[in-house]
Order: structure tokens, then C-alpha cells, then sequence
């Protein structure tokens, strides 16, 4: 049976758009409070304007989470306005799809620090707070490229496997603590992510993609688990994606 998380606060990375405001959302109507963060501060305005109509408190916190001192100011002002954070969801996110030789060092390092590194980092900024009140939920929003190998995104692969290596470290250091971490791992996503590094708004695939809202579901669900389960790893495919096996 679902718990409820009506009260607890939620932090969101990666909030203005795509799979982190579409968790924003749906945390909100579940009645969490949202602390949401992003590059983009107009979006993230407009974001927790719609969080609060549905009656919960919501912030935004513009900052580049790939800085560690702009995410440890986050984490200072979010616990400051709210006492504390239940739940952490590390959706900040990037990609470009090419080969390696395509690829530049740039490349590489935009990534690793976009998906990896900001992982690491509200990881590292919220966890202790969680430890010292042993609960918490931790959420890593990463991709089937963490699980499987694909062609053409090897570079993205290594920052989603290391995501998922990272958090599977974490379950066994967090869980003695009473704290809980879940992967989320989504095929491709009808959102504007990776437009103009490999998608395109009128590519046909598009409309074939998984929602947002579909995995926004997936962490609401994680994060209610009772009190002696914790979910693990959801795996998501669109129906017209092939992973193993058919056609």
C-alpha cells in the first residue's frame, strides 16, 4: 500500500523541464512541498507557481548544478525555508548522440558533469541531513543507456552507467540508515531533451516516446513505497522500442 507523502519536501534537479517539472508536478498533487532547481529561472517560476496553486509550498532555485559551491548554497537556503528534505530527485540531465569519434573532449566532460557529477554533488549536499534523521529518499533518474550499451551514445552511456553504479553503492551505504535509493531508468522520452545535439522536434520516433508524466509516475511510486520495501530499479521502454528479444 502506497504512504502518503502529503508534508515532506521534495528537492528536484533539472526542475524547468521535461521529467523533472513533470515529477514536480506530480509530487506537488501527492502534497509534497517542491524545491526545485535549474539553470533557467523563468521556467522555474513558472514552474512553482503551478506547484503552489495545488497547495503546497514550492521555491525555485536557479543555480548550475555541476558547481559544487551553487549546490551547497541550494542546500543551505532550501533547509533554511523548509527544515529539511525527504526526498532528493536527481534528474539533471544531457546528451548528444554520435559516435566516439564525433565526439569531442568538450563533449565528454559536458556530459559527465551535467549527468554524474551533479548526482554526486545534491547527493553529497542532502544525504548527511537524511543520515542524521535516518529516512530519506533518494531518487536517480537515469536511462536503459545505464543499463544496456547503444550505438551511436556510447559517451552518454558511460555518465548513465556510472549513475547507476553510483546509486547502487548508495543503497548499501544508506539503507543501515533507513534511507532509500531508486533508479529510474526510461528509454527515449517525449520531451526536448538532446534537441539540436541529436533529436529534432520533427523526428516521427518522437511521438512514439514515452511521457514525462509516465515517468514522473515511476518516482511517485518509488518514493511511497511502505516503510519495509524499497524499489530498486524501474526499467521503461515505449512500446514501439525494442530492447531484447521481438520485434
Amino acid at each position: 500500500m502506497a504512504v502518503s507523502i502529503q508534508g515532506q519536501t521534495a528537492v528536484i534537479t533539472g526542475a524547468s523541464r521535461g521529467i523533472g517539472r513533470a515529477a514536480a508536478l506530480v509530487l506537488a498533487k501527492a502534497g509534497c512541498n517542491i524545491a526545485a532547481t535549474a539553470r533557467n529561472a523563468e521556467e522555474l517560476a513558472a514552474l512553482v507557481a503551478e506547484c503552489a496553486a495545488l497547495g503546497v509550498r514550492a521555491k525555485a532555485y536557479p543555480a548550475d548544478a555541476t558547481e559544487a559551491p551553487a549546490v551547497y548554497a541550494v542546500r543551505d537556503q532550501v533547509l533554511a525555508d523548509f527544515g529539511q528534505v525527504d526526498i532528493l530527485v536527481n534528474n539533471a540531465g544531457v546528451a548528444r548522440y554520435a559516435t566516439l569519434v564525433e565526439h569531442t573532449i568538450e563533449d565528454y566532460d559536458w556530459m559527465m558533469n551535467t549527468n554524474m557529477r551533479s548526482t554526486f554533488l545534491f547527493s553529497h549536499a542532502f544525504v548527511p541531513s537524511m543520515i542524521a534523521r535516518k529516512s530519506g529518499n533518494v531518487v536517480v533518474v537515469s536511462s536503459q543507456a545505464g543499463v544496456n550499451g547503444f550505438p551511436n551514445e556510447a559517451v552518454y552511456c558511460a555518465t548513465k552507467h556510472a549513475q547507476v553504479g553510483f546509486a547502487t553503492a548508495l543503497d548499501g551505504e544508506l539503507r543501515p540508515h533507513g534511507i532509500k535509493v531508486s533508479i529510474i531508468a526510461p528509454g527515449g522520452v517525449r520531451t526536448t531533451f538532446a534537441f539540436g545535439t541529436g533529436r529534432t522536434e520533427a523526428m516521427p520516433a518522437l511521438q512514439e516516446m514515452i511521457e514525462a508524466e509516465d515517468v514522473a509516475e515511476a518516482i511517485l511510486f518509488a518514493v511511497q513505497m511502505p516503510p519495509k520495501s524499497r524499489v530498486l530499479l524501474i526499467g521503461m521502454r515505449p512500446m514501439s522500442e525494442k530492447l531484447y528479444g521481438g520485434a
